[in-house]
């Protein structure tokens, strides 16, 4: 029998959208699938040579038990140069398998049951699943579009505000694509230092933005370190999302206590891995500036296909992912299994990912360019049906 928290989760729906798809492809369709934000381009080559380097090598099979002693500091090294952020190596740097792994972990370090935990809505998933496992209690902060999707601090109740234990931040965001701005991030530091909060920012996305803008580091805010950890991953910068391999950084004693929870259930990452992250770290900036591009690219696309095939859809500031609302009225799931069942599109409904996401959808731009032009066509005369 499932603990009391587990029995609280439900099975997602991408579990759903992935039965649907193949009883399709079993009957012949030819799905385009813009559902699951998995990288479908390969990593440099730079990165695949260090791996397959060091794979050849009969000695690094052996656990090696948390960071090798270069990672920290290439990590540190990478903040300083992006985002002018100076961070500790040995205190305020600390590898995670894929930082997914890091976000489902951390309440079950600092949460006790009936903490509150301040989660955006729509939001990633594990935000809240994390914080139901722990035995903590969700609280959404709805994320609107007349207000950026950035939540309002100022609308939650001071009652909620003084019990929970931390807030949970997504710039920049999915599913919503959106930016947060440097006066919107000290806006956080300041609440959370008022409220006693551990911030938590998901950062994933921090190099997918487009238009010549940049992502700002929550621990760029003055005072960041003292109330927020932010997490990084690899996945979608470098496409190597199998490789699981990501890191946190920011309050020394959050670190800490999430280290020491960490000797106790794991062994650290595969050795050969670990260098590959470490040579894309200190030689892939060419290749995140083509990776803009082409995301930058698609985008372009599939938006303006879509406009012309009928759905207005606005191009979004950053992330690999549109999110624009259903047409004509449809409920999001009602509309996505429509679709799908008719055109062989997949996408995600909003509803996925909370209630305030009800009325949109998420179209992932991992398919190249030809196949997205052919799934707003697709979408476009489904539209006219």
């Amino acid at each position: 029998m499932a603990s009391q928290n587990i029995q609280r989760l439900e099975m997602g729906v991408f579990n759903e959208l992935l039965e649907a798809k193949r009883r399709l492809e079993r009957g012949g369709m030819e799905m385009i699938d813009l559902s699951i934000g998995s990288p479908d381009t390969p990593p440099p080559d730079f990165v695949k040579e260090e791996i397959i380097r060091h794979a050849s090598s009969d000695t690094n099979y052996g656990y090696t038990m948390g960071a090798i002693p270069t990672f920290n500091g290439k990590v540190a090294a990478f903040y300083e140069d992006r985002y002018g952020v100076p961070l500790n190596p040995r205190a305020e740097v600390l590898q995670l398998i894929g930082s997914q792994d890091g976000l489902a972990h951390l309440a079950t370090a600092l949460v006790d049951p009936g903490d509150i935990v301040l989660v955006p809505d729509p939001g990633y998933p594990i935000f809240e699943v994390g914080v139901h496992i722990a035995g903590g209690e969700p609280w959404r902060m709805p994320l609107r579009e007349e207000f950026g999707f950035l939540p309002r601090l100022d609308h939650i109740p001071k009652e909620i505000a003084e019990r929970a234990k931390m807030m949970v931040l997504n710039y920049p965001a999915n599913p919503v694509a959106a930016l947060a701005d440097q006066a919107f991030l000290e806006e956080a530091v300041r609440f959370a230092r008022q409220n006693d909060i551990l911030i938590v920012q998901d950062f994933t996305y921090s190099e997918l933005v487009f238009d010549g803008q940049r992502a700002v580091s929550l621990l760029s805010v003055p005072g960041a370190k003292e109330v927020a950890v932010e997490f990084n991953s690899f996945s979608k910068t470098f496409n190597i999302a199998g490789c699981r391999v990501g890191y946190m950084a920011g309050n020394a004693e959050v670190l800490r206590i999430m280290a020491t929870m960490m000797s106790h259930t794991q062994y650290g990452i595969f050795y050969p891995i670990q260098k590959a992250a470490e040579a894309a770290l200190t030689k892939g900036g060419d290749f995140i500036r083509k990776q803009v591009a082409l995301y930058q690219s698609r985008r372009d696309a599939l938006t303006d296909a879509l406009t012309n095939a009928g759905w207005n859809t606005a191009k979004p500031a950053a992330t690999m992912y549109v999110w624009t609302r259903t047409p004509k009225g449809w409920l999001s799931s009602d509309f996505v299994f429509q679709l799908m069942e008719e055109t062989g599109v997949v996408l995600t409904p909003g509803s996925a990912f909370g209630a305030e996401g009800e009325g949109f959808v998420r179209i992932t731009l991992v398919q190249p360019e030809e196949k997205l032009r052919e799934a707003a066509a697709r979408i476009g005369g489904f539209l006219k049906t």
